[in-house]
């Protein structure tokens, strides 16, 4: 233990402070630095907390009055999923197959721990034994059960999740909000995913982003990868700062997300033309975040590793170098833009502007924009303005 403290709070002054890194400020600042909350969000979390009301300009009463039946429904939801999430981390105790699964891909039981790791058994109806009334309609709008409609009118309810490795998704306060489920054989889909709710969705939300924040702090970056279990592996073998998108293309929410927490974001993909498609499609949801004070860069494993593959047989310093030397945003844009073309014609310079347009359009006015701007120009053989104008 520290003898001396590393971190104060003092309630009569109402401030913060962490002698550590020199951060200090209010509960507000606290919450944007710790949570990676937005001003906005800070404000209507703390509220929320001690049941105050943060008060809005020319708000209907009953849009008001929506809005917190609203926040009230989401708070049963997710109440729900904490409930299912406990289940599935007893589940895992009992359940050797999936404990040996996991001890297989080298994970410990404090990493398990640390993610709340469990396991849906492989019964239809197994979450009955948590929640008595199987037929209240949140276990369906909270995505953990199935209900459907047969031939004859007789409607039939079923788990969603059977037999899968659980991982817990949460958002950035902590809260349960949805699941990934894995099978451990052979099975289809590999991961299963909850649905979209009033709590979640997945063009929003990263996984492992509320277990990372203070590694990403610490490291200085984040690490984008493509799964669940490049996250919990990557953990394990020492870069806690990874986060995962979950089964859909990077988008701009992500991007924005992850700012909140960093200035550095670094994409990690597989070395393989989906890697490479996946790669584009996170490049267009950074383009809009490309300022002068940031940086994003892409990491291409050589095939057929990904992370967790590569840093066992590679070791933790080579990933770490790998990172390091990972594609600059510049690079990445430019040799997307050039893709294709033979720049030796003009036939092949003009389509190297048309493919350049898409991507330098969204990026933010700045310097790396002119820089960006000038160097497709003199690919193109034109002036910088004349490739505006096109």
């Amino acid at each position: 233990a520290e003898k001396s403290p590393s971190f104060t709070v003092s309630p009569t002054k109402q401030f913060f402070h962490c002698f550590g890194c020199g951060k200090n400020g209010n509960a507000i600042g606290f919450l944007m630095e710790h949570a990676g909350m937005n001003f906005v969000e800070a404000v209507k979390d703390l509220a929320h907390t001690y049941g105050m009301q943060v008060p809005e300009e020319e708000v209907d009463p009953a849009e008001r009055q929506r809005a917190a039946e609203r926040r009230e429904h989401q708070a049963t939801i997710t109440d729900v999923l904490e409930q299912a999430a406990t289940a599935y981390k007893q589940h895992l105790k009992h359940a050797p197959q999936a404990i040996d699964y996991l001890k297989g891909r080298g994970l410990t039981g404090d990493i398990a721990k640390r993610f709340g790791l469990g396991y849906a058994p492989d019964g239809w109806r197994s979450l009955a034994s948590v929640f008595p009334d199987y037929q209240a309609p949140v276990l369906v709008e909270s995505g953990l059960v199935i209900q459907q409609q047969d031939e004859g009118s007789e409607e039939k309810r079923y788990d969603r999740f059977r037999d899968r490795i659980m991982f817990p998704i949460r958002n950035i306060r902590g809260e349960c909000i949805g699941f990934g489920g894995r099978v451990m054989g052979q099975g289809t889909p590999k991961y299963l995913n909850s649905p979209e709710t009033p709590v979640f969705s997945k063009g929003r939300e990263l996984y492992g982003l509320y277990e990372a924040r203070q590694a990403i702090r610490d490291a200085g970056y984040v690490l984008v990868t493509e799964g669940y279990m490049d996250v919990v592996a990557l953990a394990q073998l020492g870069f806690a700062q990874a986060v995962a998108t979950l089964g859909t293309a990077c988008t701009t929410e992500h991007v924005q997300k992850l700012f909140r927490v960093t200035d550095s974001v670094v994409f990690s993909f597989d070395g393989d033309a989906a890697g490479r498609r996946a790669a584009r499609k996170a490049l267009d949801g950074a383009l809009p975040y490309a300022t002068d004070v940031r940086s994003i860069r892409f990491l291409f494993l050589p095939d057929p590793h990904d992370p967790d593959s590569f840093v066992r047989e590679f070791g933790a310093d080579a990933f770490a170098r790998s990172v390091q030397d990972a594609t600059p945003l510049s690079r990445f844009l430019v040799d997307t833009a050039r893709e294709g073309c033979d720049l030796a014609t003009a036939e092949g310079r003009a389509l190297l502007a048309s493919q350049a347009r898409p991507l330098w359009t969204p990026l933010p006015e700045g310097v790396l924009k002119t820089q960006l701007l000038n160097e497709l120009a003199d690919l193109v053989q034109i002036g910088s303005h004349e490739l505006q104008r096109l």
